[in-house]
């Protein structure tokens, strides 16, 4: 699978890695543990089978609106087959838009069945993570936001990107010249 991602501005990365140190500190489940050279803080917008060319032509369209400022909403944690913990960012009509764009593009040619449906539109739920497990519930019952830093205020989103989930192969994806 191909992920297209959002990275983000230097000083609200440096916020994120602090959360994820004091996470890891704390023996909780973060993003810190993952070693790989490849591993930053991201916001994903979509996945499909393959980056084709028409879906390569529409995401160059995207990469040009770059960067795009969003606000930071608070921590959130979501139960699905893994257990996340995030920084929520606020889902205004430029980052909707974005997204819509990102959406629209890989559905356009993938087989339907390939895309995950928790990046549709109408149930994207765009955030950063800050940990995850296989665990269910491991971010329960705990006073998680206390051991935070507070969330950035705002967020540049800069760079887009694509990470190719079988190879590890990370690509920049520019605007068109």
């Amino acid at each position: 699978m191909r992920t297209v991602e959002l990275l983000l501005d230097e000083a609200a990365e440096l916020a994120v890695r602090e959360a994820w140190r004091r996470l890891a500190q704390a023996g909780l489940p973060s993003q810190a543990r993952h070693r790989s050279p490849t591993n930053r803080p991201h916001v994903t917008l979509a996945a499909c089978p393959e980056l084709t060319a028409p879906i390569r032509w529409e995401l160059a369209e995207v990469a040009a609106a770059l960067p795009l400022p969003v606000r930071c909403t608070g921590v959130v944690r979501f139960e699905r087959p893994t257990s996340v913990l995030a920084w929520a960012l606020d889902l205004d009509s430029a980052l909707a838009g974005l997204h819509r764009r990102v959406w629209e593009a890989v559905a356009s040619d993938s087989p339907p069945a390939a895309l995950n449906p928790f990046h549709q539109p109408d149930r994207w739920s765009p955030h950063i993570t800050l940990g995850r497990t296989r665990r269910a519930g491991a971010f329960a019952g705990r006073r998680v936001p206390e051991l935070l830093p507070p969330p950035p205020l705002s967020v540049r989103l800069i760079t887009l990107r694509s990470y190719d989930t079988e190879t590890g192969a990370l690509e920049m994806l520019a605007p068109r010249p």
